[in-house]
Formats: structure tokens, C-alpha cells, sequence
């Protein structure tokens, strides 16, 4: 996940919401979708699916759609939507167009922008849903009922470090942090005893400025969510206020990110992390994804390590994104639903071990091991994923574009009580827009 949906698609929301509504394809809120067991492999002849996928991931489902139409006769076609892909798609949803799958985010901050109930078939029923593990379990279900499939794990939100650069500053495992305190004091080692900076922020892409703030909040029960979504807590709370303070004082101003913080993007946080200018990173799978892109296992064993970390305990936490779930939409033809049912029993059922491998992910189910040949950083998240917490992501009905503000924040245009006020403000009027219970007038 690297940002909430823009503002801008409140309007589209709203839009989708009347052509639900009055959508004669659309179905019955209260339908109840079970189906019996499919056949993974049965025939389908003829069986047109259309698959919209976001333009960094038409090529994500070719393999299981590749062996799908091999083995049952069906055709499959992928269809990037443009960027911003969860602006774009509730756009066209909302023009009255639809396909029969879609991949998108399975949180609950997201799901709630495709109208679940009116749009979207449930999967409570279907053999895979029992294979995941319980984290994936977790995703995709909105008011008891799920929406969504889970292809692959969430992305995992740590540290990566650079062992030479812990080696230069006297550091080893026996030193890895067990709150975000001795994380900062991690920093300030790396920052005195190397020519490194403790930590490389993007300041430039903004969106990796929100994982600061993320880890702690870790501390916050699901009591206190589940109030924030009832509008019974605000993201002004003090706890919130003073992660943002703790971000801008200790980490910024302390001196612990490199001199170009304001202006440093993604793809310059990899190469300084691997160049040893910078000693750690905080981010999420897809930083994982850009070494493997540019270097071998061997290769990043050697230089980069990963560790967990939450406010108050070396916990890891989890963050849904787009890849991570495929929903499965109400056409109003039985013969195309079914199908859609058949090709998530096909890629979640027969197919599954063949997709990781041929992806080289982790496995989402326990009964089948995650290929070899991983980096250990990768091994290392994939163990971490079963106690990790979740990002507000996925415990808020709503996630504001914090990394913006925080962004604000970096140029001395807000202070932290206006970060988390324009959070609040935000929060608030998508939760209005979505109809959500305790932000009606």
C-alpha cells in the first residue's frame, strides 16, 4: 500500500454508490452467494472473463491465467486500467462498466470503495478460503462476509539495513531494537561512528514518509480503531500527536536522515542503502521487490538485512495492497460468475504452488511452502508475518493521505497538531462519503 485513495474519488464513490443502487446486475445486498464445490479443472468452453488489473501488474496474473485457459478451455483478458488505478476504477465502475475479476486492495480502508455488498459475489463459501493463514485470513471480508480472494501475502513494513554500515558502527543482531526508542538510538549510533545516515527518507515520493508515524501507533488496541471508525476517537488524539512530534523532533531535526531528506525518493533509498550512505530503511515489501529487480539472492544476503519492529516490541507489521486480493464481480450472467468462482478455485486450489514458484512469493497458505532461492530478508518477513500487527490500513475505514501532510510537514507548511488535524478532516469526509454509521448528521 503506498497511499489512501485520493480525495478526488469521493465523488466517484458517491457515483458508484446510485448506479449500485439502481443497477439491475448489480444484485441484493443480502444475496447469499455460497455455492457448491467447483471443479477446478472443468470445462469452459467459450467462457469469456475480462480481468482488470492496474498497469504495474497486467502481467502479475499471466501464469495462472496461462494454465487456466490450458486446462479449461476459457479465455481470460487482462486490461490495464490507467493511473491512479483506485481513482480510475471506481470511475469506470460508477460509468456502468465492470469486468468479471479484478485485483485490489482486500483492506478495509479500500474494499468499501468498490460498494462490496452490491457489487461484488461472496466467497465465504469456497474450499480456499480455509487454506490461508490467519493473517490473510483476516483480509478481505467487510461486515462478516468476504469479498475477496487472497493471492499473495501482504506486503511486510520493517527495517532494512546495511550490514557493513552496522559493522562500521559496532553493531550486530544482539543490538536489533525491541521498541522504536532503541531504533532512533540505533540511528544516532550509525549517524556518530560512520560517514552513513541513520536513516534514508523519501521525502520527494512522500509516500514512504507515513511508516515512521505507522510503527507507533502499534501500541493503540483494536478498542481504540474501533471507536475511530464509530467517530468516537480522533486522529488528534494525543498518542497520534506525538508519534508526528517524535517523527519530526528525534528523527529530522535530531539529524538522523540524510541531508536530502525533503527531496529523496524511493529508488535513491535503495541505492544509498546499498551504496552504505545511508544505515537503515523503514518500508514495506515493495522496497524488497526493487533489490530483487537489480540484484541476486547472493548478492543482497550479503549486504542488506531486515528486522521487525513495532513501538514497544520487535514485532513486524503488515500492509495490504493492490496485488494482494482478486474480487470477483456480480455480472448478472451465471454462466461468467461461475467461471470467475472457477478460476479463483483453479488459481488458489491446483495451480497455487506453480504461481509462487513462477513469481518467486511467499506462500499465503501453509500446506504449501514458499519456493526456495528467496533472499533471507524475504525469509525473514515471511516469518515475522504471522504475529505481525496491521498498518491503519487495514483497521481504519478510511486511510487519509498521511504522507502528504506529513510531507507539509517537511517544508515547515504545517505543524504536527496540523498533521493530524488535516488527518481527522480528511477522515472524516470519506467517512461521511462512504455513509459509515456515526458520521451522519
Amino acid at each position: 500500500m503506498r497511499r489512501a485513495l485520493p480525495a478526488l474519488a469521493l465523488i466517484c464513490v458517491s457515483a458508484l454508490a446510485a448506479t449500485a443502487c439502481s443497477d439491475p446486475t448489480a444484485g441484493d445486498a443480502g444475496t447469499d452467494d455460497k455455492q457448491a464445490a467447483v471443479d477446478p479443472t472443468a470445462r469452459l468452453d467459450g467462457v469469456r472473463l475480462t480481468m482488470w488489473t492496474a498497469q504495474n501488474t497486467v502481467n502479475a496474473p499471466k501464469q495462472v491465467i496461462d494454465a487456466f485457459e490450458k486446462a479449461t478451455g476459457a479465455q481470460v483478458e487482462t486490461q490495464a486500467i490507467p493511473d491512479l488505478y483506485e481513482q480510475n476504477v471506481p470511475t469506470k465502475l460508477a460509468s456502468g462498466d465492470r469486468p468479471d475479476l479484478m485485483f485490489w486492495q482486500p483492506s478495509i480502508s479500500t474494499l468499501p470503495f468498490v460498494q462490496p455488498q452490491q457489487n461484488l459475489l461472496t466467497l465465504d463459501g469456497e474450499e480456499w478460503v480455509s487454506k490461508l493463514g490467519d493473517t490473510e485470513r483476516s483480509l478481505g471480508v467487510i461486515d462478516g462476509k468476504r469479498y475477496a480472494a487472497i493471492v499473495t501475502s501482504p506486503a511486510m513494513l520493517g527495517v532494512y539495513y546495511n550490514k557493513d554500515v552496522f559493522k562500521q558502527a559496532g553493531l550486530s543482531e544482539k543490538d536489533f531494537p525491541q521498541s522504536y526508542d532503541e531504533l532512533l538510538g540505533l540511528a544516532r549510533t550509525i549517524t556518530d561512528k560512520t560517514d552513513a545516515a541513520g536513516f534514508y527518507e523519501a521525502g520527494g515520493d512522500k509516500w514512504p514518509l507515513q511508516w515512521q508515524m505507522q510503527v507507533q501507533l502499534t501500541d493503540l488496541d483494536q478498542q481504540w480503531w474501533d471507536r475511530l471508525n464509530k467517530n468516537e476517537e480522533k486522529w488528534t488524539d494525543p498518542v497520534v500527536v506525538g508519534a508526528i512530534k517524535k517523527y519530526k523532533e528525534k528523527l529530522l531535526d535530531a539529524g538522523l536522515a540524510q541531508k536530502n531528506y525533503r527531496t529523496g525518493t524511493f529508488t535513491g533509498q535503495a541505492d544509498a542503502l546499498w551504496k552504505g550512505e545511508a544505515g537503515m530503511v523503514l518500508n514495506v515489501t515493495s522496497f524488497q521487490s526493487q533489490l530483487q529487480a537489480k540484484y541476486s539472492t547472493a548478492e543482497i544476503d550479503q549486504k542488506i538485512g531486515w528486522f521487525p519492529i513495532a513501538n514497544s516490541s520487535a514485532t513486524g507489521m503488515y500492509s495490504p495492497d493492490q496485488t494482494n486480493g482478486v474480487v470477483a464481480f456480480k455480472t448478472g450472467d451465471e454462466k461468467r460468475q461461475n467461471a470467475a468462482r472457477q478460476f479463483l478455485a483453479f488459481w488458489l486450489g491446483p495451480d497455487y504452488p506453480a504461481y509462487i514458484e513462477a513469481m518467486k512469493i511467499p506462500s499465503v497458505q501453509p500446506s504449501v511452502p514458499t519456493p526456495d532461492g528467496l533472499p533471507q530478508t524475504a525469509k525473514d518477513q515471511v516469518a515475522a508475518l504471522p504475529k505481525a500487527i496491521g498498518v491503519f490500513q487495514a483497521k481504519a475505514i478510511v486511510a487519509p493521505d498521511t504522507h502528504l501532510y506529513l510531507a507539509d510537514m517537511l517544508y515547515d507548511k504545517k505543524t504536527p497538531e496540523q498533521v493530524a488535524q488535516a488527518i481527522q478532516d480528511q477522515f472524516t469526509q470519506v467517512a461521511k462519503a462512504q455513509g459509515a454509521p456515526g458520521f451522519q448528521p
